[in-house]
């Protein structure tokens, strides 16, 4: 069974893992990424080791077909490198394929978009198997998507598609890191629904928050869940608020690509049904009843493999 070597680089962590073409993970592991120190030092130490993995699993370079990358974006897919991404100042330009494909014997190296992957990586693998139409959104510091419409993966243009998190939801609002005003990540992401809480509880409003975190500037998602189940008024409040931005996001996606399924992933998806029942009220209140009446929203499938999985189904693709 052929084999990819299959890479998900992040702000903070840099996996990678053996996967085959049936989407089964051999082996996998992660380094801490450093982003602040550089491309290059983090590309060394993944690439020290895979290698280890490798030697583990008695395998050689030879035994595989390919690399896959996913990268948070902007993406400059055709040299291999992220192109202005927040998540990774100081990265733009450094060819990412480039360096991985020197440090495994030549072997020819793709970059996705990592919500992109995950996408394909849901529909070939995950929720989204045996759909033609699948949106993958994932929650969590951000907000991010990518689409597979009749059976293909979104890229557009150069790479970028489906960049979902920033569809403006109002004319102003929070400024987003995108420095757009209004986008639906400012306000439906973990970090943003952390961030109202910290507000409220800043202007004044009380809530058994402040005990829970330590303080309210150490006030989370999680804090949030744990203090709406204990009844707290302001949790509730901030977890309606959540719950409703994200539905109209939803209901954008929904009447945009008219999908078979959302494959919902990503940190704040660990609410469970907390999340996923009034969300899915939500998004359909928003959405054409046609195209709502046959979509399905459900969490991801692939869980922490999602990216090296999602990576590795970009590379199988790009082999043929």
């Amino acid at each position: 069974m052929r084999k990819v070597l299959a890479f998900d680089l992040g702000g903070t962590k840099f996996a990678f893992g053996v996967v085959n073409e049936d989407g089964s993970v051999l082996g996998s592991g992660r380094v801490e990424t450093h982003a602040e120190k550089g491309p290059a030092q983090a590309c060394d130490r993944v690439a020290a080791e895979a290698h280890k993995l490798l030697d583990e699993l008695k395998l050689k370079p030879a035994d595989f077909v390919a690399i896959g990358v996913a990268s948070p974006g902007p993406l400059d897919i055709s040299r291999g490198c992220v192109d202005g991404s927040p998540n990774l100042p100081g990265w733009t330009g450094y060819s990412i394929t480039e360096a991985l494909s020197k440090s495994f014997g030549g072997l020819p190296a793709r970059i996705d978009n990592d919500c992109n992957a995950a996408a394909l990586g849901e529909f070939r693998f995950g929720a989204g198997k045996g759909k033609k139409n699948v949106v993958y959104i994932t929650v969590s510091t951000g907000i991010g998507g990518g689409a597979v419409i009749d059976g293909r993966l979104m890229r557009g243009s150069n790479g970028n598609a489906a960049e979902l998190g920033h569809i403006p939801l109002t004319m102003d609002g929070p400024r987003c890191g995108c420095g757009n005003l209004g986008c639906w990540e400012v306000y439906a992401s973990g970090t943003a629904i952390a961030r109202r809480a910290r507000e409220a509880l800043a202007a004044g409003r009380t809530s058994s928050l402040t005990v829970l975190a330590g303080g309210a500037e150490h006030v989370t998602t999680h804090h949030i869940l744990q203090a709406v189940a204990q009844g707290d008024a302001l949790s509730k409040e901030i977890w309606e608020q959540s719950i409703n931005y994200l539905g109209r996001g939803l209901g954008a996606v929904i009447n945009t690509f008219n999908p078979d399924v959302i494959v919902v992933g990503g940190g704040v998806t660990a609410a469970g049904d907390t999340l996923f029942v009034p969300m899915r009220q939500s998004a359909n209140s928003y959405a054409f009843p046609r195209l709502s009446a046959v979509c399905t929203i459900v969490p991801a499938g692939l869980g922490g493999n999602v990216g090296v999985v999602g990576a590795a189904a970009c590379a199988f693709e790009h082999v043929g």
